[in-house]
């Protein structure tokens, strides 16, 4: 099989819906929204960034639609959320549990958009766009609706470059190098959540282009 035509495992794409949608619905525990709103949130974390690279990018029936496990994993991880909400408000984790669980399902969505992408025979710049999109746009679309300013539009703990190198060199191990696609693909994953993870430990960010003006 050519590495354009790998296909990951269907636990793979289940492993990063679940995420999301836990992510997404402990967003909507923190804007004190009801069940409907949890499972809002959680539905556009885990669908936003494949809705947007299925059926703007890659002009092909979402996932959501084709696949019957999307919408009860996305039930499933708002019910989860929901019984655990009163230790999860009283942990005070709800900041800590976003980040871990998005340093799971970023990459993951990412991976597999650069599959689809690959397998489209798309050219590699724009591989690497869809990826990205896969990755981030699930976390776009859910701070925009809930009036948040987009985690990766803003200064913060580096999201976006992570991100793009991960891809990149999912990329480079898997057609360059000839590593195998799928424990590539888990690789990926792992090592995303890493640094990630040290870029928060360590206070690695970015900083704002102009900076406020003083007493602004």
């Amino acid at each position: 099989m050519a590495t354009a035509d790998f296909q990951l495992p269907v636990q793979f794409d289940h492993l990063a819906i679940f995420a999301w949608a836990l992510s997404g619905a402990i967003i909507g525990l923190r804007k004190r929204f009801d069940v409907i709103g949890l499972f809002m949130t959680a539905l556009l974390s885990a669908i936003g960034g494949g809705v947007i690279r299925d059926g703007l990018l890659l002009q092909r029936t979402p996932a959501v639609l084709t696949d019957g496990l999307y919408l009860p994993l996305i039930l499933a991880a708002t019910l989860v959320v929901v019984a655990l909400r009163t230790w999860i408000e009283r942990a005070k984790l709800i900041e800590r549990l976003v980040t871990m669980i998005d340093a799971i399902g970023t990459p993951a969505l990412a991976v597999i958009g650069l599959q689809l992408a690959l397998r489209a025979h798309i050219p590699i710049p724009g591989v690497m766009l869809i990826g990205c999109v896969s990755g981030v746009g699930g976390g776009v679309l859910r701070d925009v609706v809930v009036r948040d300013v987009p985690e990766i539009f803003k200064p913060g703990h580096f999201l976006a470059i992570p991100v793009a190198l991960f891809c990149a060199a999912f990329l480079g191990f898997t057609l360059v190098l000839k590593a195998p696609p799928v424990p590539t693909a888990w690789a990926t994953v792992a090592g995303f959540f890493v640094v990630r993870l040290l870029t928060i430990r360590y206070d690695w960010r970015t900083r704002a282009i102009m900076p406020d003006e003083a007493g602004v």
